[in-house]
């Protein structure tokens, strides 16, 4: 039977660590490391050459200090022996000094004294001409005691005529031994300075790593490119604020709700939007979820979660389509309450006029008949010989059946004139519609419900005033209720309220106008919407027609 093959085992692999924490931890270490030791590098350097210079410069001072002119007439006044008084004052000296050796030599370069007393009679190893000449000499230089640190003066007599020389030696090996003396002490301080920077080094990588939450750089490389690509990839507006308000990204799509530019990264909140709902939502001063606001024409939902930084970070959602189409339900749905008023209406008729026909009286039917198209027209020729423009015209007569068939009595004000000459016709009948729709539901229920309707012409500026028989408004309340998302009704199909009053004041303020309310004058609420511009100038055939 054959053994069972085994996998071969893994070869750990070393080299560059991949974690963030480690590459920059041995990068901290290894820096305040080279550093350290480039440092006591060119520490020890000058160090050696600053040793040997004053080993040097002692020895030329004990020269100087040797060679006085009674010196000069003892070496003069005897002979070069070991018993002689300058051998035992160069000796007493040397002692006194530590130098290594005192040589005292005449012109001939004969020692007179000498730290061997068998060297005394003898010429000196090195060449004493320079100090013979007169000048100093400092060297390192090797002799008959080995190498040393040397300084060699001239020995001058009462009238300064040279007479000889004196050379002072400092043990060599003394100065590389205070040296290396010194790198212990040198290697301690080295060594704790680089431990502490060590310490701080983990320290700071340690928070690094918890920032980083233990990634490597190729891992964030990637998060940063795969971020690019979904904040601009999807399609909710993204923008992210910094502590202080402002604002650090924002895509494409958030630009594009917003109509704000690359230009407004970095810039505050406040001053990038201005002042608005939608500044105090993305701020955070509004608090809650799927926050309505709208932004110029379009309507959005916008969420807000903190970050840790204390930042923040806001998604915007475009409802506009959808705000759109659940105001066409709306509509469709008020269309077709008219048409069921009619359909019931009309059922009705025609369920008196059968009657009547089957018990043969003929001329009540005809009377019935009669006044039934009377009203009817009578309503429709109302609306139009006060209400040129057809689209609002026709909104009014379906708003008259809805309001007839809810019990709620809706009439056209003795003043109302309003020409056909609208710049924008739909955009006065959404304000019309919304206005109409909310005192039709606050007067329904009410006594002797009743809502009234004034639409004029002050030269190009279209006044319009709606008021109802409903409870009214409250003072406290007759600004919040034309806030983006509040409101006291139910919620209707698309799933949100409280655009209707807010889109009206938008669309006022947009043109230069205003949008309030206040109490009625017999109770209830009474809306006025001022908008500027809302019509053309007229033209020949109207300026004729008026006069």
């Amino acid at each position: 039977m054959s053994p069972v093959p085994t996998a071969p085992a893994r070869r750990r692999r070393f080299g560059w660590p991949q974690r963030v924490f480690s590459q920059v931890l041995l990068m901290q270490l290894a820096i305040p490391t080279g550093v350290t030791v480039l440092a006591t590098g060119l520490f020890l350097a000058p160090l050696s050459a600053q040793l040997d210079d004053q080993a040097m410069r002692r020895a030329l001072a004990i020269a100087e200090t040797t060679a006085s002119a009674e010196l000069a007439d003892e070496l003069v006044g005897s002979q070069p022996t070991a018993a002689g008084p300058v051998q035992a004052k160069a000796e007493r000296i040397r002692q006194a000094t530590g130098a290594e050796y005192i040589v005292i030599m005449d012109k001939r370069g004969v020692r007179w004294s000498h730290t061997a007393p068998e060297e005394i009679g003898r010429v000196v190893s090195t060449d004493p001409s320079d100090a013979l000449a007169g000048k100093d000499v400092m060297e390192i230089d090797s002799g008959t005691l080995g190498r040393s640190a040397r300084g060699k003066v001239p020995l001058r007599d009462d009238s300064g005529l040279i007479v000889g020389a004196v050379s002072v030696g400092i043990e060599y090996d003394s100065v590389r031994a205070r040296l290396l003396a010194a790198i212990p002490g040198l290697l301690a301080y080295a060594g704790g300075a680089l431990a502490a920077g060590a310490l701080a080094a983990y320290l700071i990588s340690r928070r690094l790593q918890r920032q980083t939450h233990d990634l490597a750089f190729s891992d964030i490389s990637a998060l940063l490119v795969e971020r690019e690509a979904m904040l601009h990839g999807i399609r909710e507006g993204v923008v992210a604020l910094d502590r202080a308000g402002r604002i650090r990204l924002m895509n494409d799509e958030a630009q594009r709700l917003l109509g704000l530019g690359p230009e407004a990264m970095g810039q505050p909140l406040d001053e990038a939007l201005g002042d608005g709902r939608t500044t105090d939502v993305l701020a955070g001063r509004v608090t809650g979820e799927d926050l309505l606001t709208v932004r110029g024409s379009r309507v959005l939902i916008a969420n807000r979660m903190p970050t840790d930084d204390g930042g923040a970070v806001a998604t915007l959602r475009d409802r506009t389509e959808l705000e759109q189409l659940g105001r066409e339900l709306d509509s469709t749905r008020g269309l077709i309450d008219a048409l069921r008023a009619q359909d019931h209406e009309h059922a009705n008729r025609m369920h008196t006029l059968l009657g009547l026909l089957e018990l043969e009286m003929h001329e009540d039917a005809m009377e019935f008949v009669t006044e039934v198209v009377g009203v009817h027209r009578a309503t429709a020729e109302q609306v139009t010989e006060k209400i040129h423009d057809p689209l609002l015209a026709a909104l009014l007569v379906g708003k008259a059946t809805v309001a007839a068939e809810r019990g709620v009595s809706l009439r056209i004000a003795p003043g109302t004139l309003l020409p056909d000459r609208l710049v924008d016709p739909r955009g006065l009948v959404t304000v019309v519609g919304n206005l109409v729709d909310n005192a039709l539901d606050a007067s329904a229920g009410s006594e002797n419900p009743q809502v009234e309707v004034e639409l004029r012409a002050q030269g190009r500026t279209a006044v319009l005033r709606i008021a109802d028989s409903g409870p009214g408004v409250p003072p406290g309340q007759r600004e919040l209720i034309f806030t983006e998302g509040w409101s006291t009704k139910e919620l209707p199909a698309h799933g949100k309220r409280g655009l209707g009053l807010a889109l009206v004041r938008r669309l006022a303020e947009r043109q230069g106008g205003s949008a309030g309310v206040r109490e009625a004058a017999g109770g209830g609420a009474e809306f006025t919407v001022v908008l500027p511009e809302a019509l053309t100038e007229p033209g020949p055939a109207t300026a004729v027609e008026v006069r």
